[in-house]
């Protein structure tokens, strides 16, 4: 499914939503960057404490050399922690942000001159394709930052499986998990009191204008951010601040004051839950390390 049929899709439903991956054009990525920066966005802190205090244990056990290979790399910096500590041959960063995608990139390859690295623009709702010159042989998939509580359990179990298929029976996956903690810290994290996050939100509508031509207004629609107990999960929404019609190419939709596009879930899982999803996914061997208050956890899986 293309871009402009999968939001339309999502913008016609009876309740409306928007792909979260489509937050990330040049101006959605720049503002991401400014959310990890966030002192109530914990996720990115919490996870490089992690990496720090046990980064050396972490080393050891995914060896030196081989492929790393980055999905939704982003900046590349959690990367170039990592690629310092385990001194990789090679760097694959996959992004769908192509264009802050190269210049991540660009960065990379000047900070670690002895690694080959690539770009490549990637949907991670899809098959992934890597070049046909990446070795098959100890390669290390890196997926930091909790961005797998993007995807609903079955989507996450899927593109667990996806990354999975990148393995040789010598390969291992690193990847950072979000954990169950109090409402109000959940909350807090994603309705940053400076507005970051909502500014992250209503940018997703003038990346659908120019993806469909449609007529969005965002100074129109108010960031919602909550957390859904019942699912585990924080939901992002833009609710319309008063009835509105918008227009693309061959339809449009009225949106009545108060009502909703859902942008985002952001999934918050159990250590023991999340490891029987990757046992699932055929990552059977697992070791967890976490922070003190168990709010945060890196995983390293093996087929």
């Amino acid at each position: 499914m293309n871009p402009q049929t999968e939001i339309i899709d999502g913008l016609t439903r009876a309740s409306a939503c928007i792909s979260p991956k489509y937050f990330y054009d040049a101006a959605g990525s720049a503002l991401f960057e400014q959310i990890t920066r966030l002192p109530a966005y914990y996720p990115t802190r919490v996870e490089r404490q992690i990496m720090t205090t046990h980064g050396a244990d972490i080393a050891q056990r995914i060896g030196t050399g081989g492929t790393v290979i980055e999905p939704g790399a982003g900046n590349c910096e959690k990367a170039r922690a990592l690629c310092q500590l385990i001194r990789p041959e090679r760097f694959v960063a996959l992004d769908i942000s192509e264009d802050f995608l190269h210049q991540a990139v660009a960065g990379l390859r000047a900070a670690l001159p002895g690694v080959t690295v690539s770009a490549v623009v990637a949907d991670l709702t899809h098959a992934i394709a890597l070049p046909v010159d990446v070795p098959m042989p100890r390669r290390l998939v890196f997926y930091p930052g909790s961005s797998i509580g993007n995807f609903d359990p079955p989507h996450a179990l899927a593109l667990l499986t996806r990354l999975r298929r990148l393995l040789d029976t010598d390969g291992v996956l690193l990847i950072g998990v979000d954990l169950v903690k109090e409402e109000a810290v959940l909350n807090a994290a994603y309705d940053d009191g400076e507005g970051i996050t909502a500014a992250f939100n209503r940018n997703v509508l003038n990346h659908v204008n120019r993806l469909i031509d449609s007529n969005f207004e965002p100074g129109q629609w108010q960031h919602r951010a909550f957390f859904n107990a019942a699912e585990s999960r924080i939901e992002m929404h833009l609710e319309a601040r008063a009835d509105t019609l918008v227009h693309w190419p061959g339809g449009g939709r009225s949106f009545v004051r108060g009502e909703r596009i859902h942008t985002e879930n952001s999934y918050k899982y159990r250590a023991d839950d999340f490891v029987a999803l990757l046992h699932r996914a055929g990552l059977s061997q697992t070791q967890i390390w976490s922070d003190p208050a168990n709010w945060f956890a890196v995983i390293l899986a093996r087929p």
